[in-house]
């Protein structure tokens, strides 16, 4: 295992392989001591040219709690707001001996480049790139999924360890044209063998949908009730990549959308007692999701964030401390 780039490489043994380590790295946390030793002597650079707090503070914890050096790199007040390239960059990282780069990028596919271009000799982790691929958000998301749906429900192990997500459904609810959660989301929950129904508005639906393994609705209120879900995953609307930054020109208001398209009390009350609710965070309470839904006993929206460490720190082991008898692969 060489670089963490996209669900879309990762095989269904290479899935269920990063979702048991994790439930091994999560066993370990609710230890006294959590850290381990087992990155000491290793150097992980967070390389984030977006903003980011979840994502980069989890991985900084999981590079930490498995004893390696973590170095913090933020675009903003470095020399790439100067101008530097990331070629360049990508350079200064290698001759300061980073063992893996975790990169946030704005530009889809920058992890790949920084990956296969031949300018560092590291692991290199996709943090989210673009609107294309947020792979550790999907791992996250799927071992979640399997905890509370196999696991706790299941009889068996916990944590679901050993078990894919087969007869599983999915509901993943809102921005998906610019959503890298739910590009990530659908490859590997269906490599898991889970059913996925996209909901969103038709203005808020990538071209070329119809090729993704999964199905596609306009009627939340029909999925919810007809379809019953195991899983809602709420998307934030991200307005930043819209046109003015107010999603004026994809839907007319903010109101409106979370009248069709929100998460709220009477939208709960139609789904299965069994169902959890996710949202990958930041929320915007009240539009895609109301305060009654975020806070219900359903929501497993705090519980992602912690489950977010074990698997980063799962992903950082097994690049750099794992069996690297198919090293040169990328997962």
């Amino acid at each position: 295992m060489k670089h963490l780039l996209s669900t879309t490489d990762l095989s269904k043994d290479d899935a269920l392989l990063l979702l048991d380590t994790a439930a091994q790295m999560a066993a370990t946390q609710s230890r006294e001591i959590k850290k381990l030793p087992t990155l000491r002597g290793r150097t992980v650079v967070n390389l984030f040219f977006e903003d980011s707090t979840r994502t980069r503070i989890s991985f900084e914890t999981a590079a930490k709690r498995l004893s390696a050096d973590v170095i913090n790199f933020s675009a903003k007040g470095s020399s790439v707001s100067k101008g530097e390239s990331l070629k360049d960059t990508a350079l200064t990282l290698h001759a300061m001996g980073a063992d893996a780069v975790v990169v946030r990028h704005w530009a889809s596919g920058a992890p790949y480049q920084l990956a296969h271009a031949g300018w560092l000799d590291a692991a290199v982790l996709n943090a989210g790139d673009g609107t294309h691929q947020h792979p550790t958000q999907a791992l996250l998301d799927a071992f979640t999924i399997r905890r509370h749906l196999v696991g706790r429900r299941g009889g068996g192990d916990p944590d679901g360890v050993g078990a894919d997500l087969a007869g599983l459904r999915v509901a993943i609810v809102g921005d998906v044209l610019h959503s890298r959660v739910a590009r990530s989301n659908v490859a590997l929950l269906r490599t898991l063998g889970a059913d996925v129904t996209l909901v969103s508005p038709p203005t808020l639906v990538p071209v070329g949908v119809e090729t993704w393994p999964c199905r596609t609705s306009y009627d939340l209120d029909a999925t919810l009730a007809d379809w019953q879900p195991d899983a809602v995953m709420m998307l934030r609307v991200q307005r930043e990549r819209m046109s003015g930054g107010t999603g004026g020109a994809f839907f007319p208001s903010p109101l409106e959308y979370t009248r069709y398209y929100g998460l709220d009390a009477r939208r709960l009350g139609l789904l299965p007692d069994h169902t959890i609710v996710m949202h990958p965070g930041p929320m915007n309470r009240g539009l895609e999701i109301s305060a009654e839904a975020a806070d219900s006993d359903r929501a497993v929206i705090v519980e992602q964030v912690a489950n977010g460490v074990a698997v980063r720190m799962a992903a950082l082991y097994l690049l750099l401390a794992g069996d690297h008898s198919a090293e040169g692969n990328d997962l």
